[in-house]
């Protein structure tokens, strides 16, 4: 007879392994679903609470004491910074479109022209932010493909529009200044120079081709919809 050592060790009825594992696989499946609406979630309010802490630090020290809210209300709210630092933005703003202001920041810059390395730092930051706050042009006129590194490789790319100057034409073709970002950071990337032929243009926007470029290929964009006359005439 056999001892009960060596008996070997009595498995649970095919039945309550299937139970187990469906009960272990729901509970995986509702914790992801769980955690695909909550980390979004989290993370935003994470990245405002510390950028407007960030705001608040950086801007209420420039406001004296006896003006600063907490001495009236008691309590030192999260946000002031950012609400003074919009109001004067907002004023400044007002006051740049005057007769004025202009003048002022004509005379400013022409200071500033006289300084050797501050107008250089100067000169680049103001054309990145009309480049990128300004409101009457686009920054990128239409997302699309071309071939990189190699022909028969596609990368996503933006046209920044068409290349100017000496680079307008190269070998008699007419060039496009396409910017390519990298993933998963679409703000660093390269810029490149290609003849209109050889560039394919997209049917989708630029924010759909961000969220493309963004996600490394995870979030595709929804198709455009097809007019019902269209999809009758095709059929």
């Amino acid at each position: 007879m056999r001892k009960a050592d060596d008996m070997p060790p009595l498995s649970p009825p095919p039945q309550q392994r299937g139970l187990r594992h469906g009960f272990f696989g729901a509970l995986r499946s509702s914790f992801l679903a769980g955690l695909i609406v909550v980390a979004p979630i989290s993370i935003t309010i994470w990245v405002v609470w510390t950028l407007t802490g960030w705001i608040d630090g950086w801007v209420l020290p420039l406001v004296p004491n006896r003006w600063r809210p907490e001495h009236y209300i008691g309590i030192n709210l999260r946000g002031i910074g950012v609400v003074l630092f919009l109001v004067f933005t907002v004023v400044i703003g007002w006051l740049a479109k005057g007769w004025a202001g202009r003048n002022l920041i004509r005379t400013g810059e022409r200071l500033v022209d006289r300084m050797p390395i501050v107008r250089s730092i100067y000169g680049g930051l103001k054309q990145i932010a009309e480049t990128i706050l300004s409101q009457t042009e686009s920054r990128f006129d239409r997302a699309c493909l071309i071939e990189y590194p190699r022909r028969g490789v596609w990368a996503l790319a933006f046209v920044s529009g068409p290349a100017k100057g000496e680079i307008a034409k190269m070998d008699g073709q007419t060039m496009l200044a396409v910017f390519m970002p990298t993933t998963p950071n679409p703000t660093t990337g390269f810029l490149l120079y290609i003849p209109e032929n050889d560039v394919t243009f997209l049917d989708m926007s630029i924010e759909d081709a961000a969220k493309l470029i963004i996600s490394a290929g995870l979030v595709y964009p929804n198709p455009p919809a097809i007019p019902p006359d269209h999809a009758a005439n095709s059929a």
